[in-house]
């Protein structure tokens, strides 16, 4: 997080949208449209990091997809290092030097039958890369992760999952790419690992000059990793900004709901998690007007009929980028 900033973005995703047909009914039922991504827009200096958070089902791991090219946009565009990304599997082999994805659960996202080493050899072969030395590539790629060369000959069941998702991180900096998604990256492992893990992102990206894009539920990973926020809901984003910005003085209900009840917090701010009334409704019949009116203390008329843009706001804000602006859409921010 103490890399500069350039002028040019690496990262810039415009109106980005990613519908899905779904059947439903029976034959000659019309099909219904999911709206899981509706419209986001953020940019990412290099050297920096964003979270994007939300509740399950809010968009942000379909967002991650489209980042990494595994899932077609709909509609709009994403641009890394100024060129656009597709899901086109001819430009996948020009998109993968670039960004990387660390995946939540490190030991499906493993080959079984393939060692370690395999795993590592096989993008840098697929890409030319190293192939003069590309045991001594592997060797670098586990100690940069904090593994030892000999774990190469190893399979995935031998490791802990701790070790696997270190596995998982050498395997997407193989091809020494300019951003890194991780896909809720230590959810899955136990506690005590998890700083670890924090610490290990936290590490690469100083060293490498890595800008990070995190997926999250845990506003405490993104703390210790993240300068930016991106807070989704219904595949909407209802407020971005700084960390300090969004944390120190979130102005939308939604945001301020998922801070409260976050674990730490003292009794008096958890009382407005419990505001937010139901569940999160169905992105196949996504609420007129404000999405979170049916669940917002604060709805009023105008929440139900009239969808807020997002829009800047100029709160005092000991934020250490003071350059990221903060945006909300909410009608009573």
């Amino acid at each position: 997080m103490t890399t500069p900033a350039t002028t040019q973005p690496l990262v810039e995703v415009r109106d980005l949208e990613v519908h899905f047909p779904v059947r439903r009914g029976g034959i000659g039922q019309p099909a219904a449209t999911l709206r899981a991504v509706d419209g986001i827009s953020f940019t990412l200096a290099r050297g920096k990091s964003l979270g994007i958070v939300g509740e399950s089902g809010c968009g942000k791991t379909t967002a991650a997809m489209a980042l990494v090219g595994l899932t077609a946009a709909t509609g709009g565009e994403i641009r890394i290092d100024g060129e656009p990304v597709s899901a086109a599997r001819r430009q996948r082999m020009t998109l993968a030097r670039r960004v990387q994805l660390v995946f939540q659960d490190p030991y499906s996202s493993l080959n079984p039958r393939m060692t370690v080493g395999d795993a590592l050899r096989g993008p840098l072969r697929l890409h030319g890369l190293h192939t003069d030395d590309l045991d001594r590539r592997v060797g670098e790629l586990l100690e940069q992760v904090g593994l030892k060369p000999e774990h190469a000959s190893r399979f995935p069941h031998e490791f802990s999952g701790g070790q696997r998702q270190r596995i998982g991180i050498a395997r997407a900096l193989a091809l020494e790419p300019a951003l890194l998604v991780g896909d809720e990256p230590v959810s899955a492992l136990d506690v005590s690992v998890q700083a670890q893990i924090l610490n290990l992102l936290l590490q690469l990206q100083q060293t490498l000059g890595l800008s990070m894009i995190i997926i999250s539920h845990n506003l405490a990973v993104i703390e210790h990793l993240c300068d930016d926020i991106v807070v989704m809901y219904l595949g909407r984003i209802v407020e971005q900004g700084s960390y300090a910005d969004i944390i120190g003085q979130p102005l939308h209900p939604y945001t301020q709901a998922l801070i409260a009840a976050a674990p730490g917090g003292d009794q008096a701010d958890r009382t407005a998690a419990t505001a937010l009334r139901g569940d999160l409704p169905s992105p196949l019949a996504p609420p007129s007007g404000c999405p979170l009116n049916p669940r917002c203390p604060h709805a009023t008329d105008i929440c139900r009929t009239e969808r807020p843009a997002l829009t800047p706001r100029d709160p005092a804000s000991a934020a250490p980028y003071p350059a990221t602006p903060h945006l909300v859409a909410c009608h009573h921010a």
